[in-house]
């Protein structure tokens, strides 16, 4: 069996699954943010970022089908990945208070957990790299790390 990824080693495909659920919170909080739709954000991500060239060093190209995944679930299910991430967040703050790049993650990792691709264990590891990157300084990590372990256990208590 031979796929797009298949000379690829699997260093290599962990690294672009990492990039597209990166890129995936980019274009979740641009579609909030400028009111563009699932098509358009898809398309500027596929044709302007991936691989794209930033500063003279090349933007590492995403997993193209892990990031159209993400986008599709995230916005298909997104009343349903909002509820489960408002009954995860502790400090009972509704999702429409929490910052934006926040809500964007929540949505892309709730997508990855309802979809049932990646064990928990590997989404939360993911999303809370991404939230490093986004807020390096910030205690956001953390408050990542303890939200996406509460939506994985409702999404897959039998995994735990």
């Amino acid at each position: 069996m031979t796929t797009a990824h298949g000379n690829l080693s699997g260093n290599q495909r962990r690294k672009m699954k990492s990039a597209a659920r990166l890129y995936a919170v980019q274009a979740l909080f641009q579609m909030e943010h400028s009111g563009q739709t699932v098509e358009a954000v898809r398309r500027e991500f596929l044709d302007h970022r991936f691989g794209a060239v930033y500063e003279g060093s090349e933007m590492l190209d995403g997993d193209m089908d892990l990031f159209a995944d993400v986008l599709d679930q995230a916005v298909n299910h997104q009343a349903a990945i909002d509820q489960m991430t408002d009954r995860a967040l502790v400090a009972k703050w509704p999702i429409a208070r929490i910052d934006p790049t926040l809500r964007a993650l929540f949505r892309a990792a709730g997508a990855e957990l309802q979809a049932k691709d990646a064990p928990p264990k590997v989404v939360i590891t993911e999303y809370v790299d991404v939230a490093r990157a986004f807020f390096p300084d910030g205690k956001e990590p953390r408050f990542v790390n303890a939200v996406i372990d509460h939506m994985a256990r409702e999404a897959q208590p039998d995994a735990f």
